[in-house]
């Protein structure tokens, strides 16, 4: 018999406790762990048999590959060897979510599991290579690989020049690249592709000490985890982070009849809105608005007060530009904020 627990966290009440977890799983009290291996990833976010049943308030012990599945180990290696872009662990069924809610992911904890990274170039991706969306008439950048040795003792990573003697080393900060929900309509996205789901979205938000929300589509939400990064310049310019796999325990809560449209962040001092479109002033666009009615909810300004103060006080991270749409995040310090409404 399990013990039960229960554990409100402000506006996030949740019971915990595991059942029906298939095979693969393994449960003790309020955690399951569950092991992803390149035989039982996915390469879509959709609606698709879960690996793992979990209950509000339970804990997550999980791991995911690197964008390459692992597959790019040493020099010489090339990206023939690939099997799939992004192999994504999960889906993990939610018990009670349903359409109209919103599922609450806090990251406890996230680890580089592994001795180096690696980061390089691909023909036809990339903010300043000729691809589907920009051709050029010139030939594209020719494929090249980075390996990245990871030193925990610093907690950095080393960036080595190819084509002279420099290097420096980069501080790490894990992050997962990829993180969402099944979509809407029984669509199968891609898991190269951000959206409303959340997905490929590349924002280093997505990190210990955060809660993503995002909003459910399908019963059971279906979450979704992958894309592992040590560490990630804004913009995500030529493609790819210090690609990394990743060990990682989350915390999933629900919240009953509450619905974005878009993923939102939150921490001790910031409230933070996704915005994931192309051209990229849409996708600011939908960061704003979503931000503006977050402000009104939750603490009470009118429409017209958040967007005047918002525009002295947000601040913008272009997330990354090379995706088939781009993602954006809008935050604004709760020290900027009135108290938040009670019972939200």
């Amino acid at each position: 018999m399990r013990h039960r627990i229960r554990r409100v966290v402000g506006w996030l009440a949740a019971f915990a406790a595991i059942h029906g977890v298939p095979a693969g799983a393994a449960e003790t009290a309020g955690v399951t762990i569950y092991r992803g291996t390149i035989d039982n990833v996915k390469y879509v976010y959709a609606t698709v048999p879960p690996v793992a049943r979990l209950r509000p308030g339970d804990v997550l012990d999980t791991n995911t590959l690197d964008a390459a599945g692992n597959a790019l180990q040493k020099p010489g290696d090339t990206y023939a060897l690939v099997k799939g872009d992004n192999p994504l662990t999960g889906p993990f069924f939610i018990e009670g979510a349903a359409p109209g809610d919103t599922l609450a992911v806090k990251i406890l904890r996230l680890e580089v599991d592994g001795k180096q990274g690696w980061g390089g170039i691909t023909k036809g991706f990339g903010g300043l290579n000729s691809t589907t969306y920009t051709p050029m008439l010139q030939e594209p950048l020719p494929d090249r690989i980075w390996f990245y040795p990871i030193d925990r003792a610093t907690n950095t990573a080393t960036f080595t020049a190819q084509d002279s003697a420099f290097s420096v080393k980069i501080p790490l900060n894990p992050f997962f690249g990829c993180i969402g929900v099944a979509p809407a309509g029984g669509e199968a996205r891609s898991s190269l592709v951000p959206a409303e789901f959340g997905g490929n979205m590349d924002i280093p938000e997505a990190t210990v000490g955060n809660t993503l929300y995002f909003p459910v589509n399908v019963p059971g939400a279906l979450l979704y985890l992958g894309d592992g990064h040590a560490a990630m310049g804004d913009g995500e310019i030529a493609g790819t982070a210090i690609e990394v796999p990743l060990h990682a325990r989350l915390q999933v809560s629900l919240i009953k009849g509450r619905h974005s449209g878009w993923p939102r962040v939150e921490n001790d001092s910031a409230i933070m809105a996704v915005g994931i479109y192309r051209p990229v002033d849409d996708a600011l666009r939908i960061a704003f608005t979503e931000l503006v009615a977050w402000m009104q909810s939750d603490y009470g300004l009118s429409a017209l007060d958040a967007y005047e103060l918002l525009s002295k006080v947000a601040k913008v991270r272009m997330a990354e530009m090379v995706d088939p749409n781009y993602a954006v995040v809008v935050s604004i310090e709760k020290r900027f904020l009135p108290p938040r409404r009670r019972g939200v």
